[in-house]
Parts: C-alpha cells; sequence; structure tokens
C-alpha cells in the first residue's frame, strides 16, 4: 500500500508539471497567433502540424508512438481552438444598443480596453427584434430602455443576469445570443470602492428601477442586513425617510441629479446622521448635489463613474475572452475624470484669471469661457453700466445664472468675476463638474480700472472681505506673482 501512495504522489508530481507545462504551450501558441495577426499573416497552419506529428512519433519510444501523437493531436486541436477565437476576436466588432445615446463615453473606454471597432447603434423598439436577428456584431452592450426587452432574444442567460431579469452585455456564441449583467460588477467594484463593510448594516436605495435591482443584489449579496427601497410613495417614500435614520448607506440608482437636471437631490442626507457611505450612479455631474451634500456632512461618496468603467472592464473580457488588468478601472477613470472635469478658476479682481484662463485653455485645447464676459453678453451692457443701473444685487443675480449655465459644461476651462464667492448659492455651480482654483496675487498689483467694487472700496478692503470665502470655495490655490506660464504650470502640477 506504500508502494501505491508512493507511485501516486509521483504521478500527482509529473501532473503538475504537465499542466504548468501544458499553460505554458498555450501562451507561447497564443503569442505566435497575436504575432501573426500582426503582420497579417495566417495564423493557422495544418503542414507544420503534420510536420510536428511526424518529429514527436519518431522522438519516443516506440510503444508509446501511439499514444504520443493522439495526445499532441489533442493539444493541437485545442491550440487551433483557442487561436481561431483570438482570430474571430481579432475581427470582431461591438457596440452599444440604445433608443437615444446622445453623447456616450462606451466607445472612448472600449478603446482604451481593446482594438476592435466598437460604435453606437441608436434603434428604435419597433426595429430591436429585426436588428438583434440580422446584425453582424459579436457582441454589445445594451442601455434604457433595451436592458429588459432583449432578454427573449436571448439563447442563455447568465445566473446573474436570470437572477435581476435583466441583460445590459450581449455576446455571440454557438446557439445565439447570450445575456450577461455586468451592472452588477460595475456596482460591486463601486461598493468595495467605498471601503465599507455593509455586512449586517442598514442601506437605503433611491429608486425601484432597474438600476436599483443590481444595486440591491448586490448589497445583499455583501450581507447588508436589510435593504430599504425608496419610491416617491408607498411605505418606505422621501417623505418618511427619517424612519432609517440608521442607515449606514445610502445610495442614488435614479437620473435624479444628471445632467441637464444639475442641482436636484433625490433626498436630505441631513435625516440620515449614520451614514458611513454615499453612492450615486450618475456620473455627469461629477458631484450631484447628493454628493455634494455628503461631501459638507464629511461623508465618504462616489460618483458613478468607476461602475461604467468597471462593468465595461467585465464586458469587454466577456467580448474578447481576454482578462483585462483591475488597475486599468481606476487608469480609465482618473483620465476620463480629468477630461470631463472643468477647471474654475476664481480670486480677485485683477489678479490675471483671464489671463491665466486663456493660456491654461490654449495649453489644454479646451474651450474658455468668462463668465462677466457672459453676463455683459446677455445684458447688452458693460458691468460698470449694470452696476449704475441694476446695482450690486442686480449683477449678482445675473452672475448666478450665468454661473448656473457654464457650470453644467464639461471639459472647460471658466473664469469666474471676484465676487462670485460671496453668494453661497454660486459654490455648487462649481464645483459639481471641476477643480476650484484660486489665483492669489500682490495685492499692490491689483488694478481697479473698469471694477466698480475695487473703486469703491479698495483691494485690501475688498480682499480681507472676501478671503475665507475663496479660501472655502477653493480646491487649492496658486500664486500669479511671476509670469502667466508659470502660473499654468502650478495649476497642471497641482491638478495632477
Amino acid at each position: 500500500m506504500d508502494e501505491l501512495i508512493k507511485l501516486r504522489s509521483q504521478i500527482d508530481g509529473i501532473d503538475a508539471q504537465i499542466i504548468e507545462l501544458f499553460q505554458r504551450r498555450m501562451d507561447v501558441s497564443a503569442g505566435v497567433a497575436r504575432y501573426k495577426l500582426s503582420r497579417g499573416l495566417p495564423v493557422l497552419d495544418a503542414a507544420r502540424e503534420e510536420q510536428k506529428l511526424a518529429d514527436i512519433s519518431a522522438a519516443c519510444r516506440p510503444e508509446l508512438a501511439e499514444y504520443v501523437t493522439g495526445l499532441y493531436r489533442a493539444i493541437f486541436s485545442l491550440s487551433r481552438e483557442r487561436q481561431q477565437r483570438m482570430l474571430d476576436a481579432a475581427n470582431a466588432r461591438f457596440g452599444l444598443l440604445g433608443e437615444k445615446l446622445g453623447h456616450s463615453y462606451s466607445p472612448q473606454i472600449h478603446a482604451l480596453l481593446y482594438d476592435n471597432e466598437y460604435k453606437l447603434y441608436e434603434i428604435p423598439p419597433e426595429e430591436l427584434g429585426e436588428f438583434l436577428q440580422t446584425t453582424e456584431l459579436s457582441g454589445m452592450n445594451v442601455t434604457i430602455p433595451y436592458k429588459k426587452s432583449v432578454v427573449p432574444y436571448c439563447a442563455e442567460l447568465s445566473d446573474t443576469a436570470r437572477r435581476l431579469g435583466s441583460v445590459n452585455t450581449l455576446v455571440r456564441r454557438e446557439g445565439g445570443w447570450h445575456g450577461y449583467n455586468t451592472d452588477y460588477d460595475g456596482f460591486e467594484f463601486m461598493l468595495q470602492k467605498t471601503g465599507v463593510d455593509v455586512r449586517g448594516k442598514k442601506a437605503v436605495v433611491f429608486g425601484s428601477g432597474g438600476a436599483s435591482v443590481t444595486v440591491r443584489a448586490v448589497l445583499t449579496d455583501h450581507g447588508a442586513g436589510e435593504v430599504v427601497v425608496i419610491s416617491r410613495s408607498g411605505e418606505s417614500s422621501y417623505e418618511n425617510l427619517s424612519r432609517y435614520a440608521d442607515a449606514a448607506i445610502a445610495v442614488n440608482a435614479t437620473p435624479v441629479g444628471m445632467y441637464p437636471n444639475n442641482g436636484a437631490s433625490p433626498a436630505d442626507l441631513r435625516v440620515l446622521p449614520k451614514l458611513e457611505a454615499v453612492l450615486d450612479l450618475v456620473y455627469n455631474p461629477a458631484k450631484t448635489a447628493l454628493l455634494l451634500q455628503a461631501e459638507d456632512l464629511g461623508i465618504p461618496c462616489l460618483n458613478g463613474l468607476g461602475m461604467l468603467v468597471a462593468q465595461a472592464k467585465r464586458a469587454s473580457e466577456l467580448f474578447t475572452g481576454a482578462a483585462v488588468d483591475g488597475a486599468k478601472i481606476g487608469e480609465i477613470s482618473r483620465m476620463l475624470a480629468r477630461q470631463m472635469g472643468n477647471i474654475v478658476l476664481i480670486g480677485m479682481p485683477g489678479c490675471g484669471k483671464s489671463s491665466v484662463g486663456r493660456a491654461l485653455a490654449k495649453r489644454l485645447g479646451r474651450e474658455l469661457f468668462d463668465a462677466d464676459s457672459l453676463v455683459e453678453q446677455t445684458a447688452g451692457m458693460s458691468i460698470p453700466e449694470i452696476f449704475e443701473k441694476e446695482g450690486e444685487e442686480g449683477f449678482r443675480r445675473r452672475e448666478t445664472a450665468a454661473l448656473s449655465g457654464l457650470g453644467k459644461r464639461s471639459g472647460s476651462v471658466i473664469s469666474c468675476g471676484g465676487g462670485c464667492v460671496t453668494r453661497p448659492e454660486n459654490l455648487p455651480l462649481i464645483r459639481q463638474n471641476g477643480a476650484v482654483v484660486w489665483i492669489k496675487r500682490d495685492l499692490e498689483l491689483l488694478p481697479s480700472d473698469g471694477r466698480p467694487l475695487s473703486q469703491r472700496h479698495g483691494a485690501r478692503e475688498l480682499y480681507e472681505r472676501r478671503r475665507e470665502l475663496y479660501e472655502s470655495f477653493a480646491d487649492f490655490a496658486v500664486e500669479n506673482d511671476a509670469d502667466i506660464d508659470s502660473c499654468v504650470e502650478k495649476i497642471l502640477e497641482a491638478l495632477k
């Protein structure tokens, strides 16, 4: 018996070596396929396989030649199958299916994950069935309103997609479309990113739609003690939200606060004093009113950009069969956040906001917007004339209206008037979609021409009134006491 155990142990050791060598061989075979694909060479080579089999048969013991040859025929078959999948993947085309897609970041995200074509497909409801049955796409992401509509067209559903009754990723496989739900993976990443352990804790989810179903499933699977759905009416509504004051997690699974309806919030977080994290699936604007309130209350919070990228990462793995390093989620999210975010300049009148803004916009290839200029354009008169006819209060109203529109923009440089910080309602307008930079300059260098308040009060008095306001509005400050290019460099370095 001891001898049998010893022999079996030897076999186990040999099997481990075979597995390791087989994996290495498959990886090298894949490398050969990638090399050929990159140079337009045929991937499959039947003649080489036959010659290789002959060489192998001649190299092994005669009594084992038949077995070794059979083994290698199986290995070659598996290798060909994998190479064929790579060939198919190289020629595959993908896309995003929806009814009205508008501007989507999906093509940009997927372009950073693999090299295949990825396009947007806006299909009206009456043409959905025909499109799914006739398209030559190899895979698709699916968005509103088709996540449930595509289910009947699937030959097979993943366990998660079947459980949720929702599909956001279609992959063409043998037998037809296979449906998956990678939104689950996306929100799971988002939840884990908070670092909050939800086990045994209460969570409130705003909204009862499809996104809410996914959120609730993830929270439940991660051990949340109770998950409460908050709706506009019913037993658990926004009206009686304070009933759940012991909630540790709040998730917005509604479009409330999403561009272009910035500024709206599904709930007042002050009635939930035990919150440890606030998550908003919306990512445009970067900071919804809900997230801005969470920040003000000191509650850790996240928008939905990471979820968008994480679900795309999982979808790309299903599309191509190639694993994607999890670090790509953070890399792509940060890149998109920088690209989407505004750079908002505040500071004393005459500190150089306009000049710095022009240089910064040129450097980054962005559009520049000047709030004072916009006020003058809409009013049809200069700022001194507005002050003369409407007073400071009239000017401030016009300024807030201008900032309300500018703050909704993405990827712009925005120069604000020196006194925008005097109205608290301007703070969320300029913080919602970008970084706020305080441009500081020696008070002796500040001009006052054409600046009614600087002429009336003097630069130093005005500065003392506003200093704490600038500090509270700004994410960081830079000095503009040298040349403009130096100031731009300081801003870019701080933004990193």
